[in-house]
């Protein structure tokens, strides 16, 4: 099977003849009432056709770690001084700048939404010239946020979330979200002066616990502590009953095995739960989150209880596999290339071939591409073990 295809395009705001802008006198682009050509401003431009490769990175590498800005770079042959910015006889002149949009697709589906933050030309002697963008989405810009002071509202989880998108300071656009409503209440806090939007929005998720991240299409997702894995889950099997994978690497240790659990929050107390047998077998392995804004004491202390069981053995779980899509239908690679954090897998291995088999659900928590003109490798990595 061929790969899907790839489409980078990148957004410019350029005034010229040759701009898609609306044209007075002009017979195609001076149409009253058009909605190709508009007026002015950015306008995302198909640049694929210079792409030598593209490679995305969006996730985290454990269930208790925290969500970082997804990132992408996307390499360009550049032998034309196209994405030179002090060539003025590129069509991209004046254009070839930080902060531009940029949006990556394979198949139709999109894998990265974001800015370029940096532009790196590499020059050869022989004249093999390169430029590289590197891009990276909208949790760059929220960690250069910061919240006004005040008190926020007593309120859920998500919609804590959503006032802090709401704020003058932040103004994320309610089209760029897919926020839940969220099940934990959460008190009302002052925000300290100058505290960090994207630290922030990580302490509402810690406090449901959630998750929040940025989406391959741009928007912020909020999903709350009820994960939805009704059973209509991607299978992923290696003896032709599910999607074929390449790169299963499994791994059962000790990156999170923790046996004392101390969670507290300034409206709910302090609480602290043990399992006395792991503590037994492996020592006092400690877990401490006490800036949560959960404001139901029972609550709290139920989650104590519950990490400190869910967390009190070593895991033995599949950390990552690769899909070579070109290896698989066209059906399973808009079914891959469809997939989104949070989204649930089943995976079926049989090592050595030998059964029986293991199966085991997980939670994606991180989805990378690496695309070349040959082949294109989905790689879903940390799947959590449920």
């Amino acid at each position: 099977m061929a790969i899907p295809v790839p489409l980078v395009e990148i957004g410019f705001d350029i005034v010229g003849f040759n701009a898609p802008f609306f044209t007075l006198d002009d017979p195609t682009k001076g149409l009253l009432d058009n909605t190709e050509f508009p007026l002015g401003g950015q306008i995302f431009y198909d640049v694929t056709d210079k792409v030598k490769s593209i490679a995305t990175r969006r996730g985290k590498n454990r269930q208790l770690d925290e969500f970082d800005a997804g990132l992408a770079n996307v390499l360009f042959d550049n032998n034309d001084r196209t994405f030179d910015p002090e060539y003025e006889l590129s069509p991209y002149f004046g254009q070839v700048i930080p902060k531009r949009a940029i949006r990556i697709s394979s198949g139709g589906n999109r894998i990265f939404t974001g800015v370029v933050d940096d532009w790196n030309l590499d020059y050869s002697p022989g004249g093999n010239s390169e430029a590289s963008a590197a891009s990276s989405d909208a949790f760059t810009l929220f960690n250069t946020q910061t919240l006004p002071a005040g008190t926020a509202t007593a309120q859920l989880a998500g919609e804590r979330v959503n006032a802090i998108l709401d704020l003058p300071d932040v103004s994320w656009p309610e089209s760029e979200r897919d926020i839940e409503l969220g099940q934990t209440q959460l008190g009302a806090d002052v925000f300290p002066e100058d505290a960090n939007v994207l630290e922030y929005l990580r302490q509402v998720a810690r406090s449901e616990p959630g998750n929040v991240f940025m989406a391959a299409d741009g928007k912020v997702v909020f999903s709350d502590r009820s994960p939805n894995s009704d059973g209509s889950t991607l299978t992923f099997a290696d003896d032709g009953t599910g999607i074929p994978y390449q790169g299963l690497k499994v791994v059962y240790g000790s990156e999170l095995l923790y046996n004392e659990i101390v969670l507290g929050s300034q409206f709910a107390g302090t609480f602290l739960a043990q399992d006395p047998t792991s503590i037994a077998d492996y020592g006092v392995l400690n877990l401490t989150q006490i800036d949560l804004l959960t404001a139901d004491a029972t609550y709290l202390e139920t989650l104590s209880a519950y990490y400190a069981i869910k967390y009190s053995q070593p895991e033995y779980r599949f950390e990552s596999l690769d899909v070579v899509l070109d290896e698989v239908s066209p059906a399973d690679q808009q079914t891959i290339l469809g997939l989104e954090i949070s989204d649930f897998v089943t995976i079926k291995f049989t090592p050595n071939g030998i059964p029986p088999a293991i199966v085991k659900i997980a939670e994606v928590i991180r989805i990378d591409h690496d695309i070349t003109p040959d082949a294109h490798v989905v790689s879903i990595l940390s799947l959590i073990h449920i």
